[in-house]
């Protein structure tokens, strides 16, 4: 595939280097971000500028950026959200500047996404993470403290540790924010940065909730396809757009991935895609993360990748979560093996796919 990426968390948080993510056959981007600026601070040109000839001195590629997250304030229609969507916006001007693309968000409360072990054996003696609603305890603090403790010390993203220092805080502030509320405060955010985006030439793509579904009473809004629609119609414009994360809405059994694909993809809606695999662990909706070959998972990965390649998919694309394998004790998630076999896995489908259509 022409634009097929690795999530990469630099050099500083990193022990996968760029000169190995070259390695990897068909891979051109890097999906970068900036982990060292506060949430809602605006992005500095200077230090774009060096993530950027860091990647490109590497031979590859820096036109997704995942995330620049957005401050609490606007999710909660705090009257301080103006200051923090200014700084967004300028952020946006920064990141076009050096030729981005493409800004992977979220706007789930809280939590990016939650895992109740990030070390789940597999019987071949990898580990992967798992979601099990049964282990997921009423107090959010304990699964804060897993976290924590299992990460391997890696700041995993949506988990920095000045924001969860503040998690009572954060569940008060967040105590009147319903799923109609949460909905409002996105359509405000939208209007606002939109136009920006227009102006400059980069498309938003918000990330489903992870995993679809209401966790801590905690209102989500991008689960399944009528959420999509709902969101499309906030502020209509290609560049109000989707990160088609196959994982995330296969998490809920009755979402017909490959059929969002061919909604979205064919309406230009969806300029980024996260390509992975889940196991089922049960008929409640448990699950594990798995490799990405569909018999290990219980995701057709063909009939995904056939839905991208009948609907013209141009845009981006990346593996998302990998086990640990070979040995590997990276980033729970991240880890460089794994994912490259996934690249190689989702490259060989397209090929198929591609020349079995000549």
């Amino acid at each position: 595939m022409q634009n097929m990426g690795f999530r990469w968390y630099g050099s500083k948080d990193d022990n996968i280097t760029l000169q190995q993510i070259r390695q990897i056959p068909g891979t051109t981007q890097v999906v970068g971000a900036l982990f060292d600026v506060p949430v809602g601070e605006v992005w500095p040109k200077s230090e774009i500028a060096a993530l950027k000839k860091q990647v490109e001195d590497a031979g590859l590629k820096l036109e997704v950026i995942e995330s620049v997250n957005i401050h609490d304030d606007i999710k909660i229609g705090l009257p301080t959200r103006d200051r923090y969507i200014e700084n967004y916006k300028e952020t946006i001007k920064n990141l076009a500047a050096y030729g981005i693309k493409v800004i992977c968000y979220n706007f789930m409360p809280i939590f990016d996404w939650l895992r109740t072990d990030l070390h789940y054996p597999l019987p071949d003696g990898s580990n992967d993470m798992a979601f099990q609603q049964e282990k997921l305890k009423p107090n959010p603090q304990d699964i804060i403290d897993s976290v924590r403790n299992d990460s391997e010390g890696y700041v995993l993203p949506g988990w920095e540790p000045e924001r969860l220092d503040t998690i009572a805080h954060l569940f008060k502030a967040y105590a009147g924010v319903d799923e109609r509320k949460l909905r409002e405060n996105m359509k405000y955010f939208l209007d606002a940065i939109i136009p920006t985006c227009e102006s400059y030439g980069v498309r938003m793509a918000m990330h489903p909730d992870d995993p679809p579904r209401e966790l801590f009473g905690l209102p989500r809004v991008y689960k399944n396809a009528e959420d999509m629609r709902i969101i499309e119609g906030m502020h209509v414009s290609p560049y109000n757009g989707f990160t088609i994360c196959t994982g995330s809405l296969g998490e809920n059994p009755k979402n017909d991935v490959p059929a969002i694909i061919r909604e979205f993809v064919k309406k230009d809606r969806a300029p980024f895609i996260h390509a992975r695999n889940i196991k089922f662990m049960n008929a409640q909706g448990d699950f594990h993360e798995s490799a990405h070959l569909s018999s290990e998972g219980s995701l057709d990965m063909y009939e995904i990748m056939k839905a991208l390649y009948d609907t013209h998919f141009d845009g981006y694309i990346r593996p998302d979560h990998g086990r640990n394998i070979w040995g590997e004790n990276g980033r729970p998630g991240y880890g460089l093996y794994d994912r490259a076999l996934g690249i190689t896995y989702l490259n060989g489908l397209w090929e198929a796919i591609e020349k079995g259509n000549k």
